[in-house]
């Protein structure tokens, strides 16, 4: 699937043929059911976005809002995007270790976690790493990350 020029998330769902959608529902779902208080829905670079709104943190580098999770259904895979695992090496080991528990291969760059089915995704450690940072932490993260 290319990039999606949808502006809801509404819009993003429709355009999904019915399997891709039942997939990106179930992530989304399970990302809003964790995710802490302060955090926005929205489309942002043809994904699903949930990100510290400009009311709350305008002084970004991009002057975009601060992402924190995102979600697409790829050509070939699904990707979740997952900053607080990039930023948590404590995170990082724990989302590590629940893969290797559950005997799962972990696709995953740098905070980009992929998968090819719902089945593939160790959902209940996804879920824990999106419940791990309020948007106060990210913010200092954010602002720790750029005054070094």
């Amino acid at each position: 699937m290319a990039r999606s020029d949808a502006t809801t998330v509404a819009q993003y769902l429709d355009g999904l043929p019915a399997e891709r959608r039942a997939v990106v529902r179930a992530v989304r779902d399970a990302v809003r059911r964790n995710l802490p208080a302060g955090y926005e829905e929205c489309m942002r670079w043809g994904m699903i976005s949930y990100e510290v709104p400009l009311s709350r943190y305008p002084v970004t580098y991009n002057k975009q809002p601060l992402g924190y999770v995102a979600l697409a259904a790829q050509k070939h895979y699904y990707a979740l995007y997952l900053t607080c695992v990039d930023e948590n090496s404590a995170q990082e080991r724990e989302l590590r270790d629940a893969y290797a528990r559950a005997g799962k291969k972990l696709d995953m760059g740098k905070s980009c976690l992929r998968f090819k089915r719902l089945d593939d995704l160790e959902l209940y450690a996804v879920e824990r790493a999106v419940a791990s940072t309020t948007p106060d932490e990210l913010i200092a993260r954010y602002e720790a990350s750029r005054a070094s």
